[in-house]
């Protein structure tokens, strides 16, 4: 199996955002499936790779990054945000037996119980040698995690790779994690909600999106749950390369969580399937490592690009979506 690089360990890996009046929403919605928007307005320390973001009961927002052992960067308003430090200050020797850099990418930050979950990966550029790792904190503020250790892994002989880990919680309270990164494309594994790591009662890995011919490149699956569907959002084709990266956010659905989920024309996201959601245009340039929260005014697609004018370096990106076509359209 071809060893293809999946997601870059370095400060600026994989999730601007204002409040708009109706008529501005209105008029930045496509008019056509190719007319990409522009990310909405966002300000201070915005250069990011992989942000999830998460919103506390007192209205905070908290967005973690790869890098740094997790950067993160808080807002109050949606629009400035600065650095507020990391998740991890001081970092788990376990990460090491996985990189050499000791650090870790592509967060998502979740909330249930009573406390913030983050999955996260670990791993070394171009390599499957991964672990999925899990941490908690009853408020979200750096330092205050706990780690947990590995979630779920793979190794060199593996036919997928154990990153890009995604929560998802369904409406009968079943915890499902998503994850994988090129090789044979997105899994899914059950989860038990006592402990965050793997269910003992249904080990199965199943196959959620695969591209089985041409490129492998497919990753960072993103689940959620709009008008009776499940929604399957992916990062297709090549990131971390600047100006040069093809980066594109794609999508499905399915009536079960588990699959199949098909592309608004039917084609199965196991067979190279996917509809597009937001590609590059203009100085907006390869975005991807999407997330999405569910906030007061819709929900946002969180994501990082490259920016065109300013030598490719990857900054945050964020668009309300509409869902009432069916399909998510970005505005």
């Amino acid at each position: 199996m071809s060893r293809t690089p999946n997601r870059a360990p370095t400060p600026f890996r994989r999730r601007a955002l204002v409040a708009l009046p109706a008529a501005a929403l209105l008029a930045l919605i496509p008019s056509s499936a190719t007319a990409y928007p522009n990310p909405g307005q966002v300000t201070g320390d915005i250069v990011v790779h992989d942000p999830t973001l998460a919103r506390t009961s007192a209205g905070k927002y908290l967005l973690y990054s790869t890098g740094d052992g997790l950067q993160l960067r808080t807002s109050t308003d949606r629009v400035a945000f600065g650095r507020s430090g990391s998740a991890f200050p001081t970092r788990p020797s376990w990460w090491n037996n996985y990189n050499s850099t000791g650090d870790v990418w592509a967060p998502d930050i979740s909330y249930h119980g009573g406390k913030y979950l983050m999955y996260y990966s670990v791993s070394s550029f171009g390599s499957n040698k991964s672990a999925i790792g899990l941490a908690a904190s009853t408020t979200g503020e750096p330092g205050s995690w706990t780690d947990y250790g590995a979630v779920y892994t793979s190794t060199t002989s593996s036919d997928y790779n154990a990153i890009d880990p995604n929560l998802f919680v369904d409406d009968d309270g079943k915890w499902w994690l998503s994850f994988g990164s090129w090789w044979t494309g997105i899994k899914m594994i059950r989860v038990d909600p006592s402990t965050g790591k793997q269910y003992a009662g249904d080990t199965a890995r199943r196959s959620l999106a695969s591209r089985p011919t041409g490129t492998k490149a497919v990753e960072a699956p993103y689940i959620v749950k709009r008008n009776g569907y499940y929604y399957l959002f992916a990062s297709y084709d090549t990131c971390c390369a600047g100006t040069s990266s093809t980066y594109k956010i794609k999508v499905g659905r399915s009536a079960a969580v588990t699959g199949p989920y098909v592309d608004k024309n039917g084609v199965g996201m196991m067979n190279n399937g996917g509809t597009p959601v937001q590609e590059s245009h203009g100085r907006y340039i390869g975005p991807g490592g999407q997330s999405i929260l569910k906030d007061s005014d819709g929900d946002l697609l969180v994501y990082h690009y490259y920016d065109g004018q300013d030598n490719g370096t990857p900054k945050l990106g964020v668009n309300l979506l509409n869902w009432s076509s069916g399909w998510p359209v970005a505005h």
